[in-house]
């Protein structure tokens, strides 16, 4: 995911052009030529950061993937054990095993880290080698390790000056996820087409294996709880076409499952890059798609539709007075903080924000077993408080060619296989 640095927040001006900084102050010293160097070299080191050595940059980089293939590998061992709470904190324990039993619990790990890790490289790489091709500076990705869930937060990189044109923004924009894409279909055809037999299971799950391959009837009755991670269009379609139906696992069994776990987590993470919002990788390209005028006016009902779902079924008339008193309190602020920054008044937002919660209970009252995914709240808080949901505008607003705008219809495309509104259950 790039982010650019040093690009103009929108303006609902648009002849808007921020003023020049004001001179720096003068520094104090005797008058003259060297005097004069001087004074150019301390406000040099005043305002401009030395770059770093390439040396340093190498161990950062590396030393970040690094540290994220051994927290990714810990999750990959954390999600295939067979245990009630797989998502939690890394288990740096297995580091006091040795030898041969160590080796095995790595191995599991690996088989999800490296395939998860692979597509997010590819993906930043995408990005890197695109913004090289059309001259634009930018950093060798950044990996983010966590020590928790699934041992990353995913990488990025930095795009080191402005973007000058609608066609850039679309190509770096769009090579990230599309590079991307292309290794998680490989990871999950692979994924597919290589499954254990039922014994692989049964040895993590030795009480099912009296039920044979019937178990998920007799373990999963209707109804019953258990992690699970939604199936996306293209998911489907790969699993009806490549896997051997008797060496499927149920969908609550699918974390056991490093190969196809790490395919559904790319597929979902290609989506949530493509959300066509801001400066994500799909604002990019809805941006070069549509034109800065369109697409800023299309993103307002993008991100409405967005928050709405997402905070649906949070409140109703039939809730209580303390879900009331307390958490409709905080939903008013966040409701407010989100918008804050949408409208161009305050008054305009405020009104907004209202609007969305009056739709949301109206909906409540109408179908009343309606519900979102309020883990979307958070995705929603950053887009609208920190990065916006508008695009910075590009100097060269000229049209994308024909070739583009098919390109880019086809990663809306994607974006719809790829996605699904409640993807963790």
């Amino acid at each position: 995911m790039p982010f650019p640095e040093n690009t103009l927040p929108p303006n609902p001006d648009p002849n808007f052009w921020p003023a020049a900084p004001p001179a720096p102050p003068a520094l104090p010293g005797p008058s003259g030529p060297l005097s004069e160097r001087v004074r150019a070299r301390r406000l040099f080191q005043r305002f401009e950061q030395p770059e770093a050595s390439p040396t340093r940059k190498a161990v950062v980089h590396i030393g970040l993937f690094l540290v994220t293939l051994v927290t990714t590998t810990l999750a990959g061992i954390q999600l295939t054990q067979a245990r009630e709470d797989p998502v939690n904190w890394l288990p740096f324990e297995i580091f006091q095993l040795s030898g041969p039993a160590l080796w095995a619990e790595l191995q599991r790990g690996l088989w999800f880290s490296l395939p998860f890790l692979a597509v997010l490289t590819v993906h930043e790489f995408g990005h890197y080698f695109t913004a090289r091709h059309n001259r634009v500076r930018t950093s060798l990705p950044y990996f983010i390790p966590f020590p928790l869930g699934l041992g990353t937060f995913g990488a990025i990189i930095r795009i080191k000056q402005r973007i000058f044109s609608r066609r850039e923004f679309f190509d770096i924009g769009l090579a990230g996820p599309l590079a991307g894409f292309v290794v998680a279909v490989a990871v999950l055809a692979y994924g597919f087409t290589h499954l254990p037999p039922l014994e692989y299971l049964f040895a993590l799950h030795p009480e099912y294996a009296q039920y044979g391959a019937s178990y998920a009837q007799h373990v999963y009755p209707p109804g019953a709880a258990g992690y699970t991670l939604a199936k996306p269009l293209l998911y489907q379609f790969l699993e009806a076409t490549l896997a051997d139906p008797a060496r499927l696992p149920h969908t609550n069994e699918l974390l056991h499952y490093p190969v196809l776990l790490a395919g559904a987590l790319s597929l979902f993470f290609t989506a949530l890059n493509l959300l066509p919002m801001g400066q994500l990788d799909g604002g990019h390209i809805l941006y070069g798609l549509l034109g800065r005028r369109r697409f800023n006016k299309t993103v307002l009902f993008i991100f409405l539709g967005f928050v709405f779902y997402a905070g649906l079924g949070l409140f109703s008339l039939r809730s209580g007075w303390e879900v009331w008193l307390y958490g409709g309190t905080a939903y008013a602020l966040y409701l407010g903080l989100i918008f804050w920054r949408v409208m161009p008044t305050p008054r305009q937002s405020l009104l907004l924000a209202a609007s969305v919660w009056a739709a949301q209970l109206a909906c409540t009252v109408a179908f009343p077993n309606a519900f979102g995914n309020p883990g979307w709240l958070i995705f929603g808080l950053l887009l609208g408080r920190f990065t916006g949901i508008y695009h910075p505008p590009a100097p060269d607003e000229r049209p994308l060619s024909a070739g583009r705008n098919v390109l880019g219809w086809v990663m809306v495309a994607i974006f719809v296989v790829c996605f699904t509104p409640s993807p963790f259950k």
